[in-house]
């Protein structure tokens, strides 16, 4: 199965929304972040991917039609390029300003926290977390943010980051392969994109500022 959506928005753009939604629409599972509590060893092949060693796309990413977030929209040029007839699909918020809200007190503290030791005596979701796995869950989670960012902890380089990160994809991608899409957007600027029918049913909003930060809180044993 060949990705017919490469996802190319920062985290916080409502990401785990379109997961949910491309899973509706595509019949099939979409990549995300979370993959990697499912996936541990991935940890290490986006680690290398970083370093520059990329995989057999194909292999790694079999039985996926669409992939978002982060890792897989840090690499929207290697995917976009892999597969020539996918969607691009940039993600964002409708303001850099509220996007960089949401991922200050949700995404860049989460990475704190993963890159400041090991995962023992961690809660079930981490549990099978060996130290190989964990290590590379750690340089993976710093070689993003580092490369993203620089400095994580600096706002105004964050915010610098994330429209800079848009224009860039903006200039790069043809128009007929762009489609730009907020969570406000719902289905129909999905679906026409796809040629796919519109669902009978709400879009789904997943994954707010309080239900991740409650997640993290759980991780913390808080």
């Amino acid at each position: 199965m060949a990705l017919r959506v490469v996802g190319a928005g920062f985290p916080r753009t409502g990401t785990t929304s379109l997961k949910a939604a491309l899973e509706r629409l595509l019949g099939a599972p979409c990549y995300h972040m979370q993959e990697l509590f499912e996936r541990p060893d991935d940890a290490a092949v986006w680690r290398d991917a970083c370093a520059g060693v990329m995989p057999d796309w194909d292999g790694f990413l079999a039985g996926y039609a669409a992939g978002v977030d982060w890792p897989v929209s840090w690499f929207w040029r290697e995917l976009s390029a892999a597969y020539p007839d996918a969607l691009v699909l940039l993600s964002r918020r409708e303001s850099a300003e509220r996007w960089y809200q949401s991922m200050d007190r949700t995404v860049l503290e989460g990475a704190r926290h993963l890159t400041r030791g090991d995962f023992a005596g961690r809660p079930p979701m981490l549990a099978h977390v060996t130290p190989e796995q964990a290590h590379a869950t750690q340089e993976m989670i710093r070689a993003l943010f580092g490369g993203a960012f620089g400095d994580p902890h600096d706002r105004d380089k964050v915010i610098a980051a994330y429209e800079r990160h848009l224009a860039e994809v903006r200039a790069t991608v043809p128009a007929h392969r762009l489609l730009e899409w907020q969570p406000s957007d719902g289905w129909e600027p999905l679906c026409a994109a796809l040629d796919l029918p519109v669902p009978d049913e709400p879009f789904p909003h997943e994954n707010t500022t309080a239900d991740m930060r409650a997640r993290m809180s759980d991780l913390d044993g808080r």
